[in-house]
């Protein structure tokens, strides 16, 4: 079925030569060589039968589930791991049992095709393309589309309407209009070997895994040692364990999410309960018996290379258990004990909740008058330093890339400019390009109808035309030098602070303009980047571009469309949904979407001038800003003064300052499980179970995801639509730590329904 990517005829030369390499044509980067395969076979049919059955189902699947679980107290991001794990036993089976009976194609205008449901063996290449079509399913792995928070916020959190067909073109051109300067730079960031992209070769390596020998395993000396369990049946066992065993974490015993000992031990004590608490507190010795708990917001221990885990752990260990305490207990930074110690909600500055409702006009706009009755927005202490170690990192990286990668990237960057190819990309030329005019079409018509809902459509999103035109200038300005970061470092600075103080200096009162110029301005840029990726992902896998691009686009398009169809349904017919009663041990509790508003409040609806600036309580920490700019000058010297010091260059200030970047909405319980799990498989695993490892440690990662969610599910439909639930010690309570939420200072009335004691 190959209507779409015919190999072009080669030169005869080019022919002759195909596997033949000379110096000039070996990758320069060393990680390249061993990992990707220097190859290629164009008579693999990719634009098969299988792979769009198995793409598109894929796809709509993903879209479905990472919404759903979007929702929820423990979100869980299905990726395309999952994906590439699972599709591998249905393409063979399809490819075992589909007919092979070929069929005649006659278009008008064309000559005439054969097809076949069944062109042969299921191969690499059709795998990679499923892949790739589920993964924009994940959003590039980053869940559902990032503006479905912003429907999420207007119909739930400020009780507005949005329309379903603003709501839909708001989705998709925000995930679509980047992918028009992305195309048109892939000749800079994708075609150039020193552009190597770093985090393709996970995926790599994994493809080359499971379409390697099944059953055998063998030793460096390639002798077979002896027969090994399937990697499809080792899914299926470990798919339905995890599949039964969420039954008790997931209903029948809620307890296992965070076993917080320190809150049993002291059931009466506030201070025990702020230490011990997994989801309210610091989380000491608190741990999950749950997957979904220890891969939310961090995505999968189990794919996280250990070096990167223990750099999470140090810049944890150093924002959690030293930071945050002196800051609580010892200086009561910024009245912190009139707050909970942990907690994303914003205050009045007497720790009472603050009511926003009350501060937002018929004109969807801040009422200043009420501000000034309420007073001014507080934060609890660890929300209020979460911000300042945001603002720290995003700094910190554009000095730590700089000192410790500018040279290389100049000179990679300048190597990629020199008109060498390597091997992938000579034998990438024997395929049809993608003319540069479909992403002039393609960035004209998304940037026409993103101007046209601007205009006509203002009074639902509130972004002006300009706005539009100034996210999109900032998008294009930052994806090629972020993207050659990306390609050469693994690091991807984002530019969401960057988008959202800036329009809330410029256009202040306005919540849902806010979020829609960052949306438009963060999302452009990380969208054009994961294309791009995704691209390279195909160049070394020799998958023809034509085939990648279409895709990566209708995958896209049928991504935000599943995901807006979800959200709708769930905001409609879940009642509470968000805002839950407490005692209902409901799970629909919206974590990220708490988070998303209360950001909307903070730069959009009352602005950076009144939380960081002269008029609000926290200007003191726009000095996190020079600290992280200075802090990798000072390691860069360091080093450099101190060369025979092995240590110092291994100190990441982006990664530790950035550790704790999804606190909140993750709480201490995610990052104890997801460093525990993490540290057990990619450290003691991975060095005495190396072939184990190897084998199945992807798979069980897999597996797990898929357990999880199909019985999540399963429970929401069985259970969740009727209200039915279990009442006992384990379910009643899901931690226990109650007393975790209470603020310590005197004088300071805890909520009536709470059971805080008065200090």
């Amino acid at each position: 079925m190959g209507t779409v990517d015919e190999p072009e005829t080669l030169d005869k030369n080019l022919s002759q030569n195909e596997n033949q390499e000379n110096e000039d044509e070996v990758s320069p980067i060393e990680q390249v060589r061993l990992t990707v395969p220097t190859t290629d076979d164009p008579t693999q049919s990719v634009w098969t039968f299988r792979m769009w059955v198995l793409g598109l189902f894929s796809c709509i699947l993903l879209s479905f589930l990472n919404q759903f679980f979007t929702y929820r107290t423990s979100p869980l991001v299905i990726t395309q791991i999952t994906v590439q794990v699972a599709t591998l036993p249905l393409g063979r089976l399809m490819a075992a049992t589909l007919p092979t009976t070929q069929f005649g194609l006659k278009l008008p205008g064309c000559t005439s095709r054969k097809f076949s449901l069944n062109p042969g063996p299921f191969n690499m290449k059709e795998h990679v393309l499923i892949t790739i079509f589920a993964n924009a399913g994940a959003a590039f792995g980053n869940g559902p589309a990032y503006a479905v928070g912003i429907v999420d916020i207007i119909k739930v959190f400020y009780f507005r309407n949005i329309s379903f067909i603003a709501a839909w073109l708001l989705i998709i051109t925000t995930q679509v209009l980047g992918y028009g300067w992305a195309g048109l730079l892939r000749k800079y960031v994708v075609e150039p070997s020193h552009m190597w992209w770093p985090n393709t070769l996970v995926q790599i390596s994994l493809f080359q895994a499971l379409h390697g020998k099944e059953d055998e395993e063998e030793d460096p000396n390639n002798i077979v040692v002896k027969k090994q369990m399937s990697r499809s049946k080792f899914f299926v066992i470990v798919l339905a364990c995890s599949f039964g065993y969420y039954l008790l974490p997931g209903y029948f015993f809620l307890t296992l999410q965070s076993i917080s000992w320190v809150c049993w031990a002291f059931p009466n004590s506030v201070t025990a309960h702020q230490i011990g608490s997994g989801f309210s507190g610091l989380g000491i010795g608190a741990f999950s018996l749950d997957w979904a708990t220890t891969s939310s917001f961090l995505f999968s221990p189990l794919i996280s290379p250990f070096f990167a885990i223990v750099n999470v752990f140090l810049g944890y260990f150093m924002i959690v258990y030293l930071v945050i305490p002196i800051s609580y207990w010892g200086l009561n930074v910024y009245n912190a004990k009139n707050f909970p110690i942990y907690s994303s909600d914003l205050f009045t500055g007497d720790g009472q909740l603050y009511d926003i409702t009350k501060i937002v006009n018929n004109k969807f706009e801040i009422d200043y008058l009420e501000y000034a009755k309420q007073g001014r927005v507080n934060l609890s202490t660890f929300f209020a330093l979460t911000y300042g170690f945001g603002f720290a990192t995003i700094a910190s990286t554009l000095t730590h890339v700089g000192f410790f990668y500018g040279k290389e990237i100049y000179q990679r960057y300048k190597a990629s400019s020199d008109g060498k190819v390597d091997v992938h990309t000579r034998l990438m030329k024997r395929y049809k390009d993608i003319p540069a005019w479909w992403f002039y079409v393609l960035l004209t018509i998304t940037l026409m109808i993103s101007l046209a809902l601007t205009i006509f459509m203002n009074d639902q999103i509130q972004m002006p035309f300009w706005g539009l035109i100034f996210a999109a200038f900032l998008a294009f300005s930052f994806t090629l030098p972020v993207s050659i970061i990306a390609a050469t470092t693994n690091q991807t600075p984002g530019l969401n602070i960057i988008t959202e103080y800036a329009m809330g200096l410029i256009y202040p009162g306005k919540p849902i303009a806010n979020v829609c110029f960052k949306t438009y301005g963060y999302m452009s840029m990380s969208q054009a980047i994961a294309f791009l990726s995704d691209f390279k992902l195909g160049h070394y896998m020799k998958i023809p571009p034509r085939s990648m691009f279409l895709v990566q686009f209708l995958g896209t398009i049928i991504a935000g469309t599943v995901n807006l169809s979800v959200a709708w349904y769930m905001l409609n017919n879940i009642e509470n949904i968000c805002h839950p009663d407490p005692e209902s041990n409901s799970p629909w509790t919206c974590p990220n979407d708490h988070v998303f508003f209360d950001a909307s409040v903070i730069w959009g609806l009352v602005g950076p001038k009144r939380i960081f600036g002269p008029l609000g309580n926290y200007g003191a920490l726009n000095w996190f800003f020079l600290g992280g700019l200075l802090g990798p000058i000072v390691v860069w010297f360091c080093h450099k003064t101190f060369p025979d010091i092995s240590w110092i260059p291994l100190i990441n200030l982006p990664v530790l300052l950035g550790a704790t970047a999804n606190m909140p909405p993750a709480s201490a319980v995610n990052y104890n499980s997801w460093i525990l799990v993490g540290t057990i498989f990619n450290y003691f695993v991975f060095r005495y179970r190396k072939m184990w490892w190897k084998r199945y440690n992807y798979i069980l990662s897999a597996a797990l995801d898929a357990g999880v969610a199909f019985m999540a599910v399963l429970l929401y439909f069985s259970t969740g639509l009727e209200n039915i639930n279990v009442h006992w010690w384990g379910t009643d309570n899901s931690q226990h730590c109650d007393l975790a939420k209470c603020p310590t200072a005197k004088g300071i009335i805890p909520p009536p329904d709470s059971t805080c004691p008065i200090f």
